[in-house]
């Protein structure tokens, strides 16, 4: 809030740091305040400026009302003191005056009248001050543009024009003048014009962001998908939730829509949800209200009008909720505009836009490409008892045996099941072969067990398991509640304390216990049949082998592969096919845990060929994915492809939950990755994470999203990346603090990385400050807050700021201390140095000898820990950057002192050695700074002359190359 007691310095530097915050009502509220306290010091400069970062905010903020009275006082004040506004701020003022014009036009209640006034208001300005009038007719312009009538002579009156120093950025009259093109329906000659914008080479604030939202549809008219779909990333970035690009959001909308990718559509409408507020601008509230039109109307024409849909806040809305909303409030601003122009060219780009067919029926924008059935909420299954009253028992027969094969289809038929004994009104059928009603919801409470242990959800498995077992007993079934009961004990011993300072032991001891009360549970039930005695064998099985999965030793294979003959022994005396090969793929899966991967690929092979001849069928998909893991691990991603593909294609017969295609896309991922088609493997990692998404795995899902990030931004693929991960991060469990805090750290420390890849370095740095920030927390934690904080301090320093780069460093060191990370700390405190050195020469130099100083102790402590750096050793590293950074302030000959101590600690290098490159660019290095900063030819050439002869005996003949091109350099300037 303003004092009384700011002095004007202060009031300069609160404008400066007003003057960083982004656009918005934080930015304008502060401008309101500082203009307030300007009025306190009686000068009118300080005045003046303030009120022009006043009417900045406003403009920027998509507050038109406001900028023009903000701009009558800055004019009077010129009008009364002209001697105040030096040439700078007569620029800037004169400058303004089309932002009061482009604010009028955006107010309908403003008179076309007083448009015109303004007009000639500013043409009278110009012409007194000796300015030229381009300015003056490109606002002419843009009014009849605007109203639609006297565009031609407007534009040749513009266009023909010599610009001046007070016309727009060419950035901004090129998009005006592929706008007029594009209005005339030449797209090829709209996209010619544009090219320079959309290429990079023109730019400004709001370029090419906007030029970008308006070529997208003639870009798909003119066949180029892909490039439209390139800019649709970058393009929506950058004006995503910007009030004032709102109108550029509902254009990206609006290509979504006639693209195919309704679902992103709705997803970007969620994350402008503020724009229905924070747009004070009618002709962008305009704008973007029709562009959101047409995607509720696409999603409506396609049946999904009760999808939710984010729309103002305050209530919950459905598409066809919102659209009926948005459409009322866009046609009355159409209206407006019309009336105030006296012409139609408002309503009718409106009914034109929302008239256009789709462009394409379906373009994969991102990695992540959903469809609208992919955000539908989950049906709810209601049969009504009066459907099936004849059936009932034929139905529960049914699900049973399907359960007693271990069928997947059984899961259809509990669903319907449970649907019918939830209703109201169920009468439960009086058959002895169906049993009583408590046996049945034993049934389907050991079902739901089953569905909760595919998703990992063990305690409520067991809980589950348990309660099923006692209602068994209840009904007199002891053989299904003993299955009951063994399930739960290998359930409650996949959840063993994870925190104690043994967790694999604890896990092994629960293991191996559950085992043993499995074996008395078996003995001591009575009555069992013989497929219940085989899924108590199964689960003993699965106890074992989970035990040798946890603790990988090799002495807890034999016991497995035991238990396995004992079940498959038991299934073949007594015909139960499916837990045959149940047992044989527990024998090939224990060969492959103990590290024998051809007996398990040998023993896959086997099961394979019987299930091809006597099933069961259901068990390929997972035979084969198996096979695929195991030929993956032998290096044969060609047979693994072949495997995994077949699987997949196998498992689509199957019910979705337990078809396991999820890890099948996973691994078919690294198949792909082996056979060197990158972009495939993110396909299938991508649909891996949205099926775990969909089953409710969500942890498992946001690793494998990581996994996605981190392989499309090694691909190059930053845009990728980060339109997935703000995608992920939207998710309702993620935006409401659901899931875990280091997962979704995660998430947004490769979208920062992204970020900075995609040279959006104060983006990326933004999300660096507030990640260091949350992870200082993390006292469990210091070594995940030291590499976060080391990667802040690089990105501050890269943006100039060495202070707040110290304080980020200071915070890594200070977690160091208690988690070390020596390579990653001593690396970034180097390529401080090296930065500050960089930027700032000699002035830099004292600070980077402090970091360098602070990497020497570092590398001391790491010495004295025992710690093997990972590639460069830390010593000849340090000594190396002392030579970079006291050449960057032109110390050379201590730069040339710290390069041989490079060189000594490397020690020359013979035929076996591993650091010839590196030795060689020191010698490199010093060289340049003999012979081309000391002048010292002679002695440079003679160091690269006995360095290539080294080289070339020890047999390193690639590294002397550069050497050569530096000693034939030096030579010529002999």
């Amino acid at each position: 809030m303003p004092t009384a007691d700011r002095t004007t310095d202060e009031l300069y530097q609160a404008l400066r740091e007003n003057d960083a915050r982004p656009y918005g009502r934080t930015r304008t509220v502060a401008a309101e305040e500082l203009a307030e306290a300007a009025e306190q010091f009686g000068d009118p400069k300080l005045l003046a400026v303030t009120l022009m970062h006043l009417q900045e905010a406003y403009g920027y903020g998509a507050e038109p009302r406001k900028s023009p009275v903000v701009f009558a006082r800055l004019l009077a004040l010129y009008d009364e003191q002209p001697d105040v506004f030096d040439e700078a701020l007569r620029h800037s003022l004169f400058w303004r005056f089309k932002w009061v014009g482009n604010a009028l036009r955006a107010i309908p209640e403003v008179p076309l009248t007083a448009l015109r006034q303004w007009l000639t208001e500013m043409r009278d300005r110009y012409e007194k001050a000796g300015l030229g009038l381009q300015p003056y007719y490109g606002q002419s312009f843009q009014l009849a543009a605007h109203t639609g009538e006297g565009t031609d002579l407007a534009y040749e009156l513009w266009a023909s024009r010599t610009r001046t120093p007070l016309s727009d950025c060419e950035a901004c009259e090129t998009c005006e003048r592929a706008r007029h093109h594009l209005a005339a329906g030449d797209d090829e000659r709209a996209l010619t014009v544009w090219e320079p914008v959309l290429g990079g080479q023109e730019s400004c604030q709001e370029e090419p962001a906007r030029s970008v939202s308006y070529a997208l549809l003639p870009l798909l008219r003119t066949g180029r998908a892909d490039r439209a779909r390139e800019l649709h990333l970058t393009g929506y970035r950058a004006c995503r939730r910007n009030p004032s690009m709102s109108g550029e959001v509902g254009r990206h909308l609006e290509f979504c829509a006639l693209t195919g990718n309704e679902a992103r559509g709705l997803e970007l409408l969620a994350e402008n949800r503020n724009l229905f507020e924070d747009v004070d601008s009618p002709l962008d509230q305009y704008d973007f209200l029709t562009g959101v039109e047409v995607l509720l109307q696409r999603v409506e024409a396609l049946g999904h009008g009760g999808l939710p849909a984010a729309g103002p806040a305050g209530r919950t809305w459905t598409v066809t909720d919102l659209r009926a909303d948005v459409r009322g409030r866009a046609d009355d601003l159409a209206a407006r505009f019309d009336a105030r122009n006296g012409t139609t060219a408002h309503t009718g780009r409106r009914r034109a836009r929302l008239d256009r067919a789709p462009l394409l029926e379906t373009l994969e924008l991102t990695l992540r490409t959903r469809v609208l059935d992919d955000v539908a909420p989950a049906a709810t299954v209601a049969v009504p008892v009066a459907d099936l009253p004849d059936s009932l028992p034929a139905l529960i027969r049914r699900a049973r045996e399907l359960e007693r094969d271990g069928h997947p289809d059984d899961a259809a038929q509990w669903t319907r099941l449970r649907a019918l004994v939830a209703a109201p009104g169920y009468t439960h059928p009086d058959d002895p072969d169906v049993g009583p009603l408590d046996r049945l919801r034993a049934d389907l409470l050991s079902d739901e067990a089953n569905q909760a242990a595919d998703e990992d959800r063990y305690e409520d498995a067991a809980a589950l398991m348990e309660e099923a077992a006692a209602l068994y007993d209840a009904a007199g079934e002891p053989g299904a509640a003993a299955v009951d009961r063994a399930g739960a004990l290998v359930a409650r011993a996949e959840t063993a304390p994870q925190d104690t300072t043994d967790a694999t032991g604890a896990q092994v001891a629960a293991l191996t216990a559950a085992h043993e009360a499995i074996v008395r549970l078996k003995d001591e039930t009575p009555g069992l049949v013989p497929y219940q005695e085989a899924r108590l064998l199964r689960l003993r099985v699965t106890a074992l082998a989970l035990r040798l999965q946890a603790s990988r030793d090799e002495e807890h294979s034999a016991p497995v592969l035991a238990e396995a003959d004992l079940l498959h022994a038991f299934a073949t005396r007594h015909d139960l096919t499916g837990q045959i090969s149940g047992a044989l793929l527990m024998r090939a899966s224990t060969h492959a845990l103990s590290g024998d991967l051809p007996g398990a690929l040998a023993g896959l092979d086997a099961l394979l060929d019987g299930l091809r001849v006597d099933g069961p069928a259901w068990h390929l998909p997972r035979t084969l994915g198996l096979r695929g893991r195991v030929q993956l691990g032998l290096r044969d991603a060609r047979g693994a492809h072949e495997s995994l593909t077949e699987a997949l294609r196998l498992a689509a017969a199957q019910p979705a939950p337990r078809s396991g295609t999820a890890r099948l896309h996973a691994d078919l991922a690294q198949a792909c990755l082996g056979l060197g088609e990158p972009d495939e493997a993110l396909r299938h990692l991508t649909r891996s994470a949205e099926l775990d998404l969909r089953d409710g795995k969500r942890v498992a899902a946001f690793c494998t999203y990581t996994d996605v990030a981190h392989l499309s931004l090694d691909l190059g693929r930053e845009e990728d990346c980060i339109a997935l991960l703000d995608s992920v991060l939207a998710e309702p469990d993620v935006v409401g603090g659901e899931v875990d805090d280091r997962l979704v750290a995660q998430l947004r420390l490769t979208r920062a990385r992204a970020l900075h890849a995609a040279d959006d370095l104060g983006a990326a740095t933004a999300e660096f400050a507030a990640l260091a920030a949350e992870s200082a927390a993390w006292d469990d934690d210091p070594g995940a807050h030291a590499m976060i904080a080391a990667e802040t301090a690089v990105l501050l320093a890269e943006s100039g700021e060495f202070s707040r780069a110290r304080e980020a460093v200071d915070q890594a060191l200070a977690a160091h201390a208690r988690a070390p990370r020596y390579d990653r700390i001593s690396g970034t405190l180097r390529e401080l140095a090296r930065l500050q050195a960089e930027r700032q020469g000699p002035d830099g130099l004292a600070d980077a000898h402090g970091l360098l100083a602070d990497a020497g102790r570092i590398a001391d402590e790491a010495r004295a820990a025992g710690h093997q750096a990972t590639g460069r050793s830390l010593d000849t590293a340090l000594a190396y950057e002392y030579g970079r950074v006291n050449t960057y302030a032109r110390e050379y000959e201590d730069a040339v002192t710290a390069l041989e101590k490079a060189l000594a600690l490397l020690g020359e290098p013979g035929p076996e050695s591993e650091t010839a490159a590196e030795w060689a660019e020191c010698v490199r290095f010093a060289a340049a700074v003999e012979g081309l900063h000391q002048e010292r030819r002679h002695d440079a050439r003679a160091r690269l002359t006995a360095a290539i002869t080294l080289l070339t005996a020890a047999g390193h003949t690639e590294e002397t190359a550069e050497l050569a091109k530096l000693e034939d350099r030096l030579a010529r300037h002999t």
